[in-house]
């Protein structure tokens, strides 16, 4: 379809709740989506950076999250919802599409269970853990559709850090190594 613009730190559209979609099936769902695709290919080619990236990051107000892990199928999630987190958390590096010059550490749950449908409007659950940094990942992501960021869930204000100060001290220890 398209790459979209990614928002960026500052917008107010980060911040609004995302609305459930009626119909996952829906060929405008499904058009998003390809769009989310686009627009992550893009920036993890012009990057090296992207994961994932939910639907309010490009100015849409849906629930609909895009992930595509290096040699995996894509992965769209529709109104994805964590019903189950364990008690055990976990301290990690997070950056976003949406302010990719900086740099964090937040606290996520070690596990948790998404409940999701796919774009045929089918019920599916993933249970995720810190295999392929699934956990985090996917509460990074469902955190856009609340209009939270990780800099909401930064542990400490001294693990703030520029990209250029990641790459240089952090990023071989991270789900970004190349």
């Amino acid at each position: 379809m398209s790459v979209r613009t990614v928002l960026q730190l500052g917008d107010p559209g980060l911040r609004e709740l995302a609305k459930r979609v009626d119909d996952p099936a829906a060929p405008g769902i499904r058009a998003l989506a390809a769009d989310l695709a686009d627009t992550l290919a893009f920036w993890r080619e012009k990057t090296g950076y992207g994961r994932g990236i939910a639907a309010p990051q490009i100015g849409v107000n849906w629930r609909v999250i895009f992930l595509k892990l290096p040699g995996d199928d894509p992965w769209p999630l529709v109104n994805p919802e964590i019903t189950w987190r364990s008690t055990e958390k976990i301290v990690v590096w997070d950056a976003c599409l949406s302010f990719l010059s900086i740099f964090m550490q937040v606290e996520r749950h070690r596990e948790i269970k998404v409940c999701y449908q796919d774009l045929n409007g089918q019920h599916c659950e993933v249970l995720a853990g810190e295999e392929r940094n699934l956990s985090e990942l996917l509460q990074h992501e469902i955190d856009h559709l609340d209009g939270i960021l990780a800099v909401d869930r930064i542990t400490d204000i001294k693990t703030l850090c520029t990209r250029e100060e990641f790459e240089k001290r952090y990023r071989a220890a991270s789900p970004y190594a190349k």
